[in-house]
């Protein structure tokens, strides 16, 4: 019985984190209690027959310029479908995919746009072997799409922004704020920023974003007023645009800059304050005042302008101003 038990811990390893292991194991135990396991001589061998195809993979989006962070994640959630499957990659039908994302979703209890996300990476790997030959057929095509209803998120008012500014503690939270709604960038982008990145000349600067894409963003008059002032008052030889204020004054982190901004979100009774909604704060108003959609997408460092539209919520104000300047006759 032990072994059986923990055959089926082995199997649900890919789906369930530590505690919640411990937890099916202590159920398993208790259910099964008495219980006897008739033992039959066919025996089940783990297959990782797999692994060559996925290091291959890796490989492959390495090569295309992902980021370490995006073939980390390709490799985290492939590696729990394979092992959970255990079957060479040429044998996985839609099926046994179709009931992975069923016992993800159920187990995880994840959002549909998180497992979109996740079948968006199986697609991509199947489609890669498939062109390759290295499966006769593309298991995905008949896996289930997964809807995801599109909400445009409400960006911050001008009042909730000049609140939040006022309730900074420090001359660098607020210079860290104004750099991000007058540059749209990433949290990400922004916490690899050093300072001799910025051209103080011509008051911008290139940002890499996703898959190592450049882009130029600029900064504005207040961003640059306060950003300057932060950086004269530093006293610290980190390079990074911004640090923590205590010593050793490291590279202030993605996570950093977020729970800074939630802080400050909580002092201002400003709700759902988080670097992310600049960016689409940013967008936004580019777009309702006047900016071409095609420039707001480089702006913000997207491929296509409907990525862009997403971000963007119309202002009806706006909406009603143009219809009468360009359809009054």
């Amino acid at each position: 019985m032990e072994q059986k038990i923990m055959e089926v811990l082995r199997r649900m390893q890919p789906v369930l984190e530590e505690g919640l292991l411990r937890e099916l194991k202590n159920v398993l135990h208790m259910v099964f209690a008495g219980c006897d396991v008739a033992q039959k001589t066919e025996v089940q061998c783990v297959d990782d027959s797999w692994r060559i195809d996925l290091e291959d993979y890796l490989m492959s989006k390495a090569l295309e310029g992902k980021s370490v962070d995006t073939v980390n994640r390709y490799r985290y959630e492939l590696t729990r479908l394979l092992s959970y499957i255990n079957k060479p990659v040429a044998d996985i039908t839609d099926g046994d995919i179709s009931s992975y994302l069923r016992a993800y979703k159920n187990i995880k209890a994840v959002k549909n746009s998180t497992l979109k996300g996740v079948r968006a990476v199986y697609s991509s790997f199947f489609v890669w072997l498939r062109d390759r030959d290295r499966v006769r057929r593309n298991p995905m095509v008949l896996v289930e799409s997964i809807k995801v209803e599109k909400r445009v998120k409400r960006p911050f008012t001008d009042t909730e922004r000049e609140q939040l500014l006022r309730s900074c503690a420090t001359i660098r939270d607020k210079a860290m704020m104004e750099f991000l709604y007058s540059t749209a960038v990433r949290v990400s982008e922004l916490a690899s920023l050093n300072i001799d990145d910025v051209r103080w000349s011509t008051k911008d600067l290139i940002v890499y974003g996703k898959g190592g894409k450049e882009r130029t963003v600029y900064l504005n008059e207040r961003t640059n007023m306060y950003l300057q002032e932060y950086l004269q008052s530093r006293t610290d030889n980190n390079p990074a645009l911004f640090v923590g204020l205590k010593s050793p004054h490291n590279r202030l982190s993605k996570a950093g800059i977020e729970d800074m901004i939630r802080r400050t979100g909580e002092r201002a009774g400003v709700e759902k304050a988080h670097p992310h909604r600049f960016r689409g704060t940013s967008i936004t108003n580019a777009i309702n005042r006047g900016m071409p959609l095609q420039e707001a997408s480089i702006m913000a460092g997207h491929a296509k302008t409907e990525t862009t539209m997403l971000y963007c919520s119309v202002d009806q104000e706006s909406v009603k101003y143009h219809h009468k300047k360009y359809l009054s006759a």
